[in-house]
């Protein structure tokens, strides 16, 4: 059957994709199925690839697609094409067979109504054809849009090769539809996989398709019971004219009752569960009912489905903030089986078996389909029996590890002696099994940091939870935020030497014109080339060589570049910083004299043992902070090895550009012998695992890993308030909304703007220096953002769960940090 060239239905099935198209396999695949389908049949690759090569046309399209030729030329070349000989006589034969009369002719690329790229709409479908040579023609224009501008473009951004596609064609019996619509066996907005939901209309369903009419929603159970129904406008129904063509005159006034009956519903929800059955995945159909009888003319995965809705538990909604704010960014396999498996989360297990409670596993907390993560589910770690002695084991600890001293600990300059050996090490040297060990090398580095964070954190909690007790008694347990904010950490010594840069630019004419006129990636190019800039490029310099492996993104990504990688990122900042910095409340002294205003104060052993235990607690946000940024320190020879070996795999043809490396598992790249030299199967299998997953990643854009307001049980609005949320740095600042949703836009917030962003790191914390106030999508009063806020003495809500989409660029609101309310000026 490879070179069958014209075939019914029935003669082809999944297994066919390459002949019959991605429509054509499905639909034949539903036939086998005993499904009720149109009789039909399909004009396979192979006819298409015969006409192209009679025609002499392959070298002429292969060199429009090298010049970049508008799609319209390509078009014009298959269009010309006579379908003549043999194979006209079998299309002929075949619509006779079917009586001769009208069709619908339908595009079946071999590259669509797969998973992670549906195709929808991208080739064209010709409705109600009457006659042979109209359909030999549309079979002609439906191979021609295989190479209109739309799906050339749709394509190459799906990362399908020109070469790899080819069109077949469905030709089936047109069902003269009294209603049609489509029909998707899972919602594809919530994701929710019992509910059924149908787009219905009047007519032709070539108007809900094309988006032509508002058509009317169903949602059902999967039993087919009516859950909701939204009535639609109809502003049209089209339907089969006479001779051949569709009409769409307008259907009059909507009509507010469902137009199709409970058994309609029923039987098409039917037809829904089966067809999910059937394929092992959730459907996106298309369907019609003429003269009682319902038909399916389409079936195809649903793509960008979002999971299914999570339901939290209490403990889930209050960790997943923080677990959000790591997880903004999807992350790639190689970030998962690699620094986080063996890095990040292992350190977070380490900790959580110190107490004898058991993490969720990975799997589970970052759930995967086809290679790629879906979700993130926030964890609940498992008691055991260590449990119970995990009080004794936290005050043993507390005693043993002072905060304040862990710079002295053995470990801790163990752990800077690794990283300055996997500094010196050249990856490029190394064979790939070298490359391979300088990266699990990186990995048992980090175990030192989880080492010292096992030791030192619960003298950490012990010291907050001391102080509290202490302000609790005093009736002054609100301060206890504001009174930690002023630690000195590595983070606050990196925003200090930010604002010198900062002000170096403000003192030069010249320097101040670059960094207010030009972008961070042209200002990059410009201060590498001018020698009249050599002084503060070697500040900037130094700045990267102290400061340069603090992540972008997150610290859970080895995928993202850190700030040496993406230097115009740390320009961003800096144009943030030219600005005159707001005036700011100092939160820790103005907290500090209100608690000694306390009348119990006033005996020194008391003030002297609150001011050790506030001196405490602050020894302890700080090595929470710092330990974080000696951390990151990881990351660059990580990346270097890791990066290598995409350099190796794309000089072998695996991989198009090093950076795809991350699409690939850590466990894969160690058991590869040598990347470089790989045989050529198994090039092409590590090719191909590229490529899909890379596509299911695309698939998945748009979808968060956690929506936001899973997180929130309470509504998000008080009254006369635009937002509400977690009061994190206490003040009130009025001022204009600037929404920042990564690093690449630092260089947008002017001083004095309100920061309104989805979530932040402490490589954000520099804007906290210019901002007026900071609103966050996500996080707590722990949080970095509010943290730092409080150190800059600026009002922070966090936890609102839509600020970004609720505030407007320009907007004027008072932020209220000491009530958690957002409003208009």
């Amino acid at each position: 059957m490879d070179e069958k060239t014209v075939g019914p239905l029935a003669e082809f099935g999944a297994g066919d994709l390459t002949l019959a198209g991605g429509k054509g396999a499905n639909l034949g695949e539903l036939v086998r199925a005993g499904f009720p389908v149109p009789p039909g049949f399909v004009v396979t690759t192979a006819a298409y690839r015969t006409v192209l090569g009679e025609a002499g046309l392959g070298a002429s399209l292969e060199a429009l697609l090298d010049v970049d030729a508008p799609g319209a030329k390509r078009r014009q070349l298959i269009s010309a094409a006579k379908v003549a000989g043999q194979l006209r006589e079998d299309i002929a034969a075949a619509y006779a067979a079917l009586g001769s009369g009208p069709v619908a002719v339908r595009s079946s690329a071999t590259a669509e109504d797969l998973p992670g790229a549906a195709f929808a709409g991208q080739q064209d479908t010709y409705l109600n054809v009457l006659g042979e040579g109209a359909v030999l023609q549309a079979v002609v224009d439906c191979w021609a849009s295989l190479w209109t501008d739309r799906a050339i473009s749709y394509r190459r951004r799906q990362g399908i090769e020109p070469g790899h596609v080819a069109m077949a064609v469905v030709v089936q019996e047109m069902v003269p539809a009294d209603s049609a619509g489509v029909m998707f066996t899972a919602n594809p907005v919530t994701g929710e996989r019992r509910e059924i939901v149908i787009d219905a209309s009047g007519g032709l369903g070539e108007a809900v398709v094309s988006g032509e009419v508002t058509p009317d929603r169903y949602v059902l159970d999967p039993a087919g019971r009516l859950r909701t129904f939204v009535p639609g406008a109809q502003e049209l129904a089209a339907r089969a004219r006479s001779h051949d063509g569709t009409d769409k005159p307008t259907s009059g006034a909507p009509h507010p009752r469902p137009g199709l009956s409970s058994g309609q519903l029923m039987e098409l929800a039917g037809l829904a569960v089966r067809a999910q059955d059937h394929f092992g995945c959730p459907q996106d159909l298309e369907w019609a009912i003429a003269g009682g009888r319902v038909y399916l003319v389409q079936a195809r995965p649903i793509t960008a489905l979002p999971p299914q809705p999570l339901r939290l538990n209490p403990f889930q909604r209050m960790v997943g903030p923080f677990f959000v704010e790591m997880f903004q960014v999807r992350p790639y396999p190689l970030d998962v089986s690699g620094w986080m498996q063996r890095g990040i989360l292992a350190m977070l297990d380490g900790m959580a078996g110190s107490v004898g409670l058991r993490f969720t596993p990975l799997q589970k907390l970052l759930p995967e389909e086809g290679g790629v993560v879906v979700r993130l589910v926030p964890p609940v770690p498992k008691p055991t029996l260590r449990t119970l002695a995990a009080p004794v084991s936290l005050v043993r600890r507390s005693k043993r590890y002072k905060p304040a001293r862990w710079t002295q600990d053995h470990r801790f300059t163990d752990f800077l002696a690794n990283i300055q050996r996997l500094n010196a090490q050249d990856p490029g040297s190394l064979t790939w099994d070298g490359v391979v060990a300088l990266a699990e090398d990186a990995f048992a580095t980090m175990r030192g940091i989880t080492e010292l964070r096992i030791s030192y954190l619960p003298g950490v909690l012990l010291s907050q939870l001391k102080l509290r007790l202490m302000l609790l008694l005093l009736g002054r347990l609100k301060l206890a935020p504001a009174l930690i904010a002023g630690a000195r950490t590595r983070t606050s010594l990196a925003n200090s030497a930010l604002e010198q840069l900062a002000a170096r630019v403000r003192s030069s004419p010249d320097l101040n014109r670059l960094f207010t006129s030009l972008t961070p990636g042209e200002l990059l190019a410009t201060l590498e080339q001018g020698h009249e800039f050599a002084d503060f490029r070697s500040a900037f310099k130094t700045f990267l060589a102290e400061y340069g492996h603090r992540e972008t993104i997150s610290v859970v990504l080895s995928s993202a570049p850190t700030w040496s990688d993406a230097p115009e990122v740390v320009l961003g900042l800096i144009t943030s910083m030219t600005g005159n910095r707001p005036q700011a409340t100092d939160q820790t002294g103005e907290a500090l004299k209100e608690l000694m205003r306390h009348p119990a104060l006033r005996i020194p052993a008391l003030r002297r043992r609150l001011l050790a235990d506030v001196e405490a607690a602050k020894a302890g946000m700080a090595f929470r902070e710092d330990s974080h940024f000696y951390a990151t320190m990881v990351l660059p020879p990580l990346r270097r090895s890791l990066l290598d070996l995409g350099r190796r795999l794309t000089q072998a043809g695996v991989l198009a550009e090093p950076g795809e490396v991350h699409h690939l598992r850590f466990e894969e790249l160690s058991a590869m012998q040598d990347g470089g030299a790989l045989p050529a199967d198994d090039r092409e299998r590590y090719r191909r695992i590229v490529l899909a997953r890379a596509a299911k990643r695309r698939e998945l854009e748009g979808i968060p890993l956690l929506e936001p307001a899973s997180l929130f049980t309470r509504g998000r609005k008080g009254k006369d308030a635009l937002l509400t949320g977690t009061p994190a740095s206490r003040g009130q600042a009025k001022g204009t909304v600037r929404i920042i949703r990564g690093p690449d836009e630092f260089g947008l917030l002017r001083s004095g703007e309100i920061l309104v962003c989805p979530y932040t790191n402490p490589s954000w914390t520099p804007l906290f220096q210019r901002a007026a106030a900071v609103v966050v999508d996500l996080g707590g009063m722990g949080s970095h953002a509010a943290i730092v806020a409080r150190e800059y003495g600026i009002p922070a809500v966090m936890g609102t769960g839509s600020g970004t989409s609720t505030l407007l660029d320009g907007q004027t609101v008072v932020v209220d940090g000491s009530t958690g309310r957002v409003t208009a000026a």
